[in-house]
């Protein structure tokens, strides 16, 4: 089975597209045009990222560069959305920190094949949750940071150091960022049936098969970002994965 571009496919997309803006209106959603932003943009990079598969998958070389041009607009990414753009390099440490183990595994046990067809899809999938997985912890760790300044300070004058001062705000944030991830992974295959399971079902694989490289993928995705919520969460406390305005509030 495979889902061949055509007629059906496009006409299937406005039709979802349209039932989203619908619901936009009916709930009184504000940012309406992002959704068609977002529809655009998915549709142009994903046909671009096609057409670059296609072209370098078979170099392990350019299959590798691919991956760090991906990783790199991560980065850019998740920094953006916790507004700390211009503390980037240590945004990417704690995502490298998640993702770079997790991949040594898969490449050393030889689970996955040292090849570009096979390194892509799965680095890709880990790398897109590594990403969303900062991306909670700094919003949820930043926000509490913002709201309780009073306990921040309060800490101080206990004599706490800055970092046990914003520790003391923040470690409980950590676990709160992580349960999509463990939610995803608790409920497979009873409640949703992943991206890697249906891609190698529609590639021609075995069920069995299917399993192994879901189970795989999920458990790739929960070391990753549990790694990259731990180390951001060090970083955080540290003060050097700050955004500015926390960064000039927090003075030990």
């Amino acid at each position: 089975m495979s889902i061949d571009p055509g007629w059906p496919v496009a006409l299937a997309c406005v039709a979802l597209l349209a039932l989203t803006v619908a619901m936009y209106a009916v709930g009184r959603l504000p940012n309406v045009g992002s959704t068609l932003v977002a529809a655009g943009r998915a549709v142009v990079q994903l046909g671009v990222a096609a057409l670059v598969i296609t072209a370098v998958a078979r170099n392990l070389g350019l299959s590798v560069l691919l991956l760090c041009g991906m990783f790199a607009v991560a980065v850019v990414t998740t920094a953006r959305r916790v507004e700390a753009v211009r503390v980037w390099p240590w945004t990417t440490v704690a995502m490298a920190a998640g993702l770079l183990p997790v991949v040594a595994i898969v490449l050393l046990t030889g689970t996955v094949p040292l090849e570009g067809i096979a390194l892509i899809p799965v680095v890709g999938i880990i790398l897109g949750n590594t990403m969303n997985g900062h991306t909670l912890v700094g919003r949820r760790a930043f926000a509490a940071l913002r709201e309780e300044t009073g306990q921040y300070d309060a800490a101080l004058s206990l004599g706490l150091t800055r970092a046990q001062a914003i520790d003391e705000i923040v470690h409980r944030r950590l676990p709160e960022a992580l349960i999509p991830g463990l939610d995803q992974v608790r409920t497979a295959g009873v409640v949703t049936l992943p991206g890697a399971f249906i891609g190698v079902l529609l590639g021609g694989g075995s069920p069995a098969q299917a399993a192994a490289a879901q189970v795989l993928v999920l458990l790739g995705i929960m070391a990753a970002q549990t790694t990259t919520a731990v180390v951001a969460g060090r970083l955080i406390s540290g003060a050097r994965l700050l955004p500015d305005d926390l960064r000039a509030r927090l003075r030990p």
